[in-house]
């Protein structure tokens, strides 16, 4: 029985390990991997904008179950691959994946919120799936600027589905998501033409934050485009983490640096 126990807990073991693996797209299979789990989250993505056209087919509601089906594999697999439950369940992550699946189980008793899975090409820029295909690519002196297209792209994307589903998920064909995209971008830039408002305070609420954030993001992209690019390189004394591509000496404390070429 201990031997039995031994070779399951191995057993568990080594798929935890390989998983962990495919989640941080270590090795080439890992990362191909990723990248499919990547395009199927634009499908995902792709099913939320085409809703309105769907809704009136039989299709919709098997296309939408088949959704829920592989979310609740993935969050099982993530689960697994996590360290503990505990640590699975404070992910952020794993929250949105809930509400995803609660509104894709009850479709009618609850709004389409599969637009959160945006969040998944945020979570993406954070991970070294990123950085290892722009380094293959050759541009990995543009992982900040890419970084921060993507997290103005997905609050756009955040904030778009926010004011189309809660307030012009009723309209007809594309016309809903179009206008809440024309909201977005005009509240964003601040161009603020006044011809699309959103009603009562919610709406103003929506309004201002959209405002803020999109301010803030804009603002941080342009410092990404024009400021010097840096690489990461912790200072063994002092244990600063960015440096430029060419410095010798530590800003910081004066140490000598030793910073690999990014080919090699």
């Amino acid at each position: 029985m201990k031997i039995f126990n031994a070779e399951v807990g191995s057993h568990r073991e080594s798929l935890r390990h390989a998983l962990r693996r495919l989640e941080r797209a270590e090795g080439a299979q890992a990362f191909t991997l990723r990248l499919i789990f990547a395009v199927i989250d634009v499908a995902i993505l792709a099913f939320f904008l085409l809703g309105p056209y769907l809704r009136s087919g039989p299709s919709y509601l098997i296309i939408d179950y088949a959704i829920a089906v592989w979310i609740a594999a993935e969050m099982a697999v993530l689960a697994v691959a996590a360290p503990s439950v505990r640590n699975w369940i404070r992910r952020p992550m794993t929250w949105i994946d809930f509400v995803v699946l609660a509104t894709l189980l009850l479709p009618d008793l609850l709004f389409n919120f599969a637009f959160l899975r945006i969040m998944r090409f945020w979570a993406i820029g954070r991970s070294p799936l990123l950085k290892e295909a722009l380094r293959k690519a050759g541009y990995s002196h543009l992982l900040d600027v890419v970084r921060a297209v993507i997290n103005l792209l997905v609050f756009l994307f955040m904030a778009t589905g926010f004011v189309y589903t809660s307030f012009f998920y009723n309209r007809e064909g594309g016309e809903g998501f179009v206008d809440a995209l024309y909201f977005t971008v005009a509240t964003v830039t601040t161009t603020g033409f006044g011809d699309i408002t959103l009603p009562g305070t919610l709406g103003k609420l929506t309004s201002v934050v959209t405002m803020i954030v999109g301010i803030s993001l804009f603002v941080r992209l342009a410092q990404a485009v024009v400021r010097p690019h840096k690489v990461t390189y912790p200072c063994h004394r002092c244990g600063l983490q960015r440096h430029d591509a060419d410095a010798v000496h530590c800003k910081a404390c004066g140490e000598v640096l030793n910073i690999p070429d990014e080919g090699s």
